[in-house]
């Protein structure tokens, strides 16, 4: 993501998110709901990621430098994932959204807390104070340097119809793209910001009326060069009566049952944990204490 370091937002609403032996992704808490539970974080598709096993996952919440987790960062582990039906279905990247659910209820401090989940009629153009983050890469060559801080960028929503007409697709892609409903357009082309590799899973988040709200996840881009172009969110809004749903039919788990409670790792390169990735197509949703909403974006690499 070519931003500063995030400094304006505040913490609280922004965790990582991270395979057991792989990467990381990015999501956000939800408000609290009547599922009791857990905080989780699920993968998108099935393309996305190999794996559909909730014990191949792990979550990390409360990070703004990954090499450097502090008193009030967590590891939790993950109970359940939610894959959206209609994944890639007709359209690439279409309903790319997952919801996990964690064994363990997030602790929630000054540093971790939720984001509220916007209204279905909720008018783009009264949002004006717009905000993407992320810890992926800062333009096409280049990595995040360390000590790997959390990057930010205010961005502005753009017309679905004209962000389709300028949107250049990546290469590898041979699906349709289209901008649907469920997805929202937005960047900065004065300044030249928007997400990039990595990004993805990544949240959008708009203040309005003194309160923070979920409006997108980072689903995909266009390559992050100059001049730069439009990153493309599933619209959250859109899915809010799917994400209700799955959070009302998901029992809560047994704790007993929960694996052991581990020490939040340092996330020096992205071999940390003993395999070598790279972002890659996958999305996920989480929610609140129990449930986390987010998008992940993972490519695995043959180093």
């Amino acid at each position: 993501m070519d931003i500063t370091a995030a400094e304006g937002l505040g913490p609280g609403w922004k965790v990582a998110c991270m395979l057991a032996v792989v990467l990381l992704c990015l999501h956000s808490l939800l408000p609290h709901t009547k599922v009791a539970g857990t905080t989780d974080g699920p993968p998108v598709s099935a393309v996305s990621c190999e794996s559909h096993k909730p014990s191949d996952y792990k979550i990390l919440l409360g990070y703004y430098q990954l090499e450097k987790p502090t008193s009030y960062s967590q590891l939790a582990a993950v109970y359940r994932l939610f894959i959206h039906a209609d994944y890639n279905k007709h359209y690439y990247q279409e309903s790319d959204i997952t919801l996990l659910q964690l064994y363990r209820p997030a602790k929630f401090s000054d540093s971790i807390r939720t984001v509220c989940l916007p209204e279905v009629n909720i008018q783009l153009l009264d949002l004006i104070l717009c905000w993407i983050t992320g810890w992926g890469m800062v333009n096409d060559q280049e990595l995040l340097p360390t000590p790997r801080t959390l990057q930010e960028a205010q961005v502005g929503f753009l017309d679905n119809s004209f962000c389709e007409s300028i949107l250049k697709p990546p290469e590898t892609i041979n699906q349709t793209i289209a901008i649907q409903d469920g997805m929202l357009c937005a960047a900065d082309f004065l300044a030249g910001k928007s997400v990039c590799r990595g990004d993805s899973g990544g949240p959008l988040v708009c203040k309005l009326n003194d309160t923070w709200y979920l409006m997108g996840l980072a689903s995909f881009s266009t390559p992050c060069e100059k001049p730069i172009g439009p990153g493309i969110f599933t619209k959250v809004s859109y899915f809010n009566q799917w994400i209700t749903e799955k959070q009302k039919s998901s029992p809560n788990p047994d704790p007993s049952t929960a694996p052991p409670e581990e020490k939040p790792p340092a996330l020096f390169s992205f071999n940390s944990l003993g395999n070598v990735h790279k972002p890659r197509n996958f999305l996920v949703l989480v929610a609140s204490q129990t449930f986390l909403l987010l998008l992940i974006f993972l490519w695995t690499m043959g180093l």
